[in-house]
């Protein structure tokens, strides 16, 4: 039901804000990305398994999901902070930089094979 919801009002919102996004700047977002590095690793493959994996996903999910951060309408005890600070433009120009970015070709690219 929260996911609905969410899903929901992400749809709405995007729906609104159509037509009002700035153009987005992958170089921008680029720069704007270093503290996203930390976690998101600097090819937008996670470098924890608690972490998603950026590169490749879709452009509008990355900005609805940084905007309802930034917004209070997501809740996440690291996001959350991170996000509070972004413009539009800035959210425009990280999912246009994390979307430009190949896919990772494992479901996780930074978990490896322990040793047994």
């Amino acid at each position: 039901m929260r996911i609905t919801s969410l899903l929901l009002c992400l749809s709405l919102s995007a729906n609104t804000n159509a037509t009002t996004l700035p153009e987005a700047d992958v170089s921008a977002g680029k720069d704007k990305a270093t503290l996203c590095f930390a976690c998101h690793g600097n090819n937008g493959r996670a470098v924890m398994a608690e972490y998603p994996n950026l590169a490749g996903q879709n452009q509008a999910y990355l900005r609805l999901a940084l905007a309802a951060y930034r917004d209070g309408h997501r809740q996440h005890a690291v996001m959350a902070p991170m996000a509070q600070g972004l413009s539009d433009q800035d959210i425009v120009n990280l999912a246009a930089f994390f979307a430009s970015l190949p896919q990772a070709n494992t479901a996780h690219s930074a978990s490896a094979t322990p040793d047994l």
